[in-house]
């Protein structure tokens, strides 16, 4: 011990001890209540930067604009991102998509991913009208963009997550088994070939969250845990009156992950009468309802599935 420095006496450590004990709680709060943190705003001005780029289906030099966009927000915010980048047999050829992937870096090698926050960011090809898909592609994006800067803000739960923007999730002609979702597809096969299913136990997708008139309507045959927990994400924000079950099965980027067994649960507003339209722009969504749907989301994640 150095001269003139003093061993402190039972007084100070106990101040010390109080101290580390008052910001271990104030931690805990604030990441109990990270969902305060989602503006509304942000994620709307995301979804007006890609509407901006005009048209974005796959293959199109503006999705590539998405993706450098995408990137660019996510590696701002400290998350890692990387392409997974594959061709596959369409109707218009053979194509090549690209997933975005995207980690939070931690130092403990005990945490890893084990939770998957999904969204499309194409959008739907059309020859005959132009289709910037606000809600459809753009809605989503944008929300899973500002949820990447507020889990950014609590590392521990970031390192809990892996983010997935799926290409060509739009099919060119009619969803089938061959058609459409190619980029779920392609990444849930990869995780049953290479024996990485077990690494998630749970994951929510979402798709058409920006409608002024929101009614975020889950598919019948949800996940009951998530659906559960959405549920009284909803009723403890007093948004309940938002979310509701649809009438019948959806098909959706969901489905390929349920298929090798990750419950996924597909948040979606399918009462959208521009859906698939010209008119599906960005005076058809609202800060608000992408506010509600992210703040919710947060929620049921801080309080149930990250916790």
């Amino acid at each position: 011990m150095s001269r003139g420095l003093r061993r402190p006496g039972i007084f100070w450590r106990t101040i010390v001890f109080i101290a580390a004990s008052t910001a271990t709680e104030a931690q805990c709060a604030s990441a109990e209540s990270i969902w305060k943190e989602f503006s509304g705003e942000n994620a709307f001005t995301h979804v007006k930067r890609l509407v901006d780029l005009g048209p974005r289906p796959a293959g199109s030099a503006a999705l590539e604009k998405s993706r450098a966009y995408i990137t660019e927000q996510l590696k701002s915010f400290g998350w890692n991102v990387t392409r997974q980048t594959f061709s596959a047999k369409t109707p218009r050829g053979v194509m090549t998509f690209a997933n975005l992937i995207a980690t939070f870096p931690s130092s403990d090698r005990s945490v890893s991913p084990s939770f998957l926050l999904c969204s499309h960011y194409d959008t739907k090809t059309f020859d005959t009208i132009s289709f910037v898909g606000a809600n459809d592609g753009g809605s989503s994006t944008g929300l899973l963009i500002e949820m990447a800067r507020v889990l950014g803000m609590q590392p521990t739960k970031a390192a809990k997550t892996e983010l997935v923007f799926f290409d060509g999730e739009e099919a060119f002609e009619n969803f089938t088994e061959t058609d459409g979702l190619y980029g779920s597809r392609y990444f849930a096969n990869e995780l049953r070939d290479s024996k990485q299913v077990k690494r998630f136990h749970g994951g929510m997708l979402f798709d058409m969250v920006g409608d002024k008139s929101l009614t975020v309507m889950l598919p019948p045959e949800s996940p009951a845990d998530l659906a559960s927990s959405l549920f009284a994400a909803a009723d403890a924000l007093k948004v309940r009156e938002h979310f509701t079950y649809f009438d019948r099965d959806i098909t959706d980027d969901h489905t390929p992950l349920n298929t090798i067994g990750i419950p996924v649960i597909d948040i979606i507003d399918f009462d959208f009468p521009a859906w698939h339209t010209a008119g599906d722009t960005l005076d058809q969504i609202s800060a608000e309802s992408l506010r509600i749907v992210g703040q919710v989301s947060l929620y049921a994640l801080a309080h149930s599935e990250l916790r």
